[in-house]
């Protein structure tokens, strides 16, 4: 498993050991999310995307949460391995299972629907963060 190190922005491989972190659901936009090659190629060229946005913010709400790591597949899967895809695949359950927190990335939801349906205050695009040991929801912001 590769997690993003929250501090570095690094990727690190575990494969025992793995410690806690948060994982990034949200669906994608083309041509917008971050890929395991240009993460690695060039972190510089790829900050005006708006799925390096979404990583630093991820980044800082899993430190608000108190944990040092995050996955988010697009970044964190080599999809030009098959091997590795395939086993990204078969394992996604159970890393989403595994996760202290899962942060979901609710790009269509405006600050309206915040304010009047969940009565908690946030400018929009929001992310809504679902932990299943505190068993609570929140919305910050996410831009």
């Amino acid at each position: 498993m590769r997690l993003i190190n929250t501090h570095t922005l690094d990727l690190e491989d575990y494969n025992k050991d793995i410690p806690p972190y948060a994982i990034l659901s949200r669906t994608w936009e083309d041509g917008e999310e971050v890929t395991f090659q240009e993460w690695h190629r060039d972190r510089v060229g790829v900050s005006p995307k708006p799925g390096f946005t979404k990583i630093c913010n991820v980044c800082e709400q899993a430190q608000l949460a108190g944990l040092a790591y995050v996955w988010v597949d697009t970044n964190c899967i080599n999809k030009s391995s098959s091997a590795e895809l395939s086993e990204a695949i078969n394992s996604m359950f159970v890393w989403y299972e595994r996760a202290d927190v899962c942060f979901v990335y609710l790009s269509d939801v405006t600050s309206t629907f915040v304010d009047e349906e969940l009565g908690e205050e946030g400018p929009s695009p929001s992310p809504l963060s679902v932990s299943k040991a505190k068993k609570h929801s929140s919305i910050s912001s996410a831009r």
